[in-house]
């Protein structure tokens, strides 16, 4: 049987993950062989997400009835109930549904009546509190497949120290990344010298470590000094695998939905208010504005040094008629030049606009000439891939760690006048 739990926490507590841990010990406890935990990501930009937008599902053996009951009592006594934003779901399904949902949630938006729909059609057990919207995530992710998988490891706090600052080891955390990277990612941003997998939130989460394998993850853990923990459990989940992008194509983009999407940039960049950088991308189909905001730190230095020209794919969330970007492709770059007046030859200094088509005039010797100086100037860029820094990057979003998926990289060599990409990843100090 599959089990699904969703919508338990608030911005304030608790963490759906956590309720899954307890769930886990208590199937046990009961007789019940738990064959797979998931941590499921579902679409970033669903605007009734608590935090992250996770869900989490449970492969089982044992009695359905029995394990739905257990499974209720449990979000029963742990879910933020009060938060009005919190509105579970729980699903025990002996039959699982297509994963056409789970994709749904995962790339577009979905209902409580579409969820119940699926429900019904394999005959699923189900209970949804409050509005039920908990009951989109719950069948989602017992619907999931992962074609691509990772493993992340959360270690929990025991319950008289929530709402404390945690006690995690920095210099241990960073040992644990330099160790086992690149086996494991994201515990810190060795860039930006901060602690990533370390949450600030209170919540029952001391601390995660993701990485390619349950082997990995656990090595990495071993070495992290923290505070003495609840428990711990390690998921398979599809963070880090870009499971929520879909090519699109400029001017056909739609809001909410996260996408890779090939252009030529048609402005030169703008940092405005903030440090956010801006700029436009063309394709047949229109303009698109990409931003790079400012928690990017210094991937935006990528974003200001392309120049109008270039052919690139771009990698975000579209909200509010702007691509977000997450990562970033360079198929082609173009020519930058600096044109100015010419050096007159005889006096040596440089000659001014003798008027609109008529060249440039030396001011000193009268000398003419009809030809600017044109330097051509070296690009600090290279084709290939760049990302932002693991502080900014999102659950879902696939770091260059793990390599480029076929289909992405498809998009970035295609197209005409460019040439197959150097595939090296680049980040700030290739600059």
């Amino acid at each position: 049987m599959w089990i699904g739990i969703d919508d338990t926490d608030s911005p304030t507590g608790m963490c759906t993950t956590y309720i899954g841990a307890v769930l886990v010990r208590r199937l046990d406890e009961r007789g019940m062989r738990v064959r797979d935990a998931r941590l499921i990501r579902l679409n970033p930009n669903v605007i009734h997400k608590t935090r992250g937008n996770a869900a989490i599902a449970i492969e089982a053996e044992g009695d359905p009835e029995t394990a739905f009951a257990l499974t209720c009592a449990c979000v029963e006594a742990l879910a933020e109930f009060d938060d009005p934003r919190t509105n579970p779901g729980v699903v025990v399904a002996r039959v699982r549904p297509p994963p056409d949902f789970y994709y749904a949630a995962l790339r577009e938006f979905c209902t409580v009546e579409e969820a119940v729909g699926v429900l019904e059609s394999v005959g699923a057990l189900y209970r949804g509190y409050k509005n039920r919207r908990g009951l989109i995530g719950a069948t989602a992710a017992v619907a999931s497949e992962l074609p691509d998988l990772t493993y992340e490891l959360l270690a929990y706090r025991r319950r008289e120290v929530w709402g404390r600052p945690r006690e995690v080891d920095r210099e241990s955390l960073f040992y644990a990344e330099e160790t086992t990277g690149p086996h494991t990612w994201d515990t810190v941003d060795q860039e930006n010298a901060v602690v990533v997998g370390v949450p600030h939130t209170p919540d029952p989460v001391l601390f995660g470590i993701r990485g390619e394998s349950p082997a990995w993850v656990r090595e990495a853990r071993s070495f992290v000094r923290s505070e003495e923990q609840a428990c711990e459990q390690v998921y398979a989940t599809n963070q880090g695998t870009d499971a929520h992008l879909v090519a699109g194509v400029i001017g056909a983009l739609r809001e909410g939905r996260s996408y890779l999407v090939r252009g030529t940039v048609a402005s030169e960049p703008a940092t405005g208010v903030g440090g956010h950088v801006s700029l436009l991308l063309a394709d047949e189909g229109g303009e698109v504005r990409c931003m790079a905001y400012e928690p990017t730190k210094g991937f935006r230095d990528v974003v200001r040094a392309l120049v109008p020209g270039d052919v690139v794919v771009a990698a975000g969330s579209y909200k509010g008629g702007s691509l977000n970007l997450e990562k970033l492709g360079i198929a082609c770059l173009a020519d930058a030049v600096r044109v100015r007046p010419p050096v007159c030859p005889a006096c040596e200094r440089r000659m001014t606009s003798a008027g609109t088509g008529k060249g440039y005039k030396c001011r000193v010797c009268g000398e003419r000439s009809r030809e600017p100086e044109v330097e051509h100037l070296e690009r600090p860029l290279r084709p290939g891939w760049y990302e932002v820094p693991s502080t900014a990057r999102r659950h879902l979003a696939r770091p260059l760690v793990r390599g480029v998926p076929a289909w992405e990289d498809e998009l970035l060599s295609s197209g005409q006048g460019c040439d197959r990409v150097n595939k090296t990843n680049f980040t700030k100090e290739d600059l």
